[in-house]
């Protein structure tokens, strides 16, 4: 059994997220047995690549970083978040009690010790901010997991 983490960017314009939809598939398409996701479930990267994989038949586990996550979220995001989340076969809530850099990176360094792969849906690009993408691909090369990079030709970030 194979476990992937997630890492990418939020805020995909259309064009990108079916760009990086299809990657993924694809991607998932070249791991044999059974493949078990672990993702945070936030807008763009991680909700797709949660997707991905129960659509292949995979299993899910959620890492909540924190317990207003669901409401820092984009509001139009928060029927996928919900959908995601109640098929989600482990659900693993981190105690802080704000949405924050912080407990995005402690959610993100929590993934990487379950995984034997970290997935980036990145743009190759210096984080925009503390826990971003860039971050969570270095925690993740710093402890010896590596790395898949998807950013499909044609993808750009808002």
């Amino acid at each position: 059994m194979t476990r992937l983490a997630v890492t990418g960017h939020r805020g995909l314009p259309q064009r990108t997220i079916e760009l990086v939809r299809a990657a993924l598939r694809a991607e998932l398409e070249k791991y044999e047995g059974p493949v078990v996701g672990v993702s945070c479930l936030a807008d763009g990267a991680d909700a797709l690549f949660a997707r991905a994989v129960l659509d292949r038949g995979g299993t899910l586990v959620v890492i909540v970083p924190a317990v207003n996550y669901r409401d820092a979220l984009p509001e139009d995001h928060h029927a996928t978040y919900d959908d995601l989340l109640s098929r989600a076969s482990e659900v693993v809530r981190l105690d802080f009690p704000d949405s924050t850099s912080e407990s995005h990176m402690t959610a993100s360094i929590e993934m990487i010790g379950m995984a034997d792969e970290l997935i980036a849906v990145w743009d190759g690009e210096p984080a925009r901010g503390y826990g971003g993408t860039a971050d969570v691909v270095d925690a993740a090369r710093e402890r010896g997991v590596p790395v898949t990079v998807i950013w499909p030709p044609g993808s750009a970030r808002d």
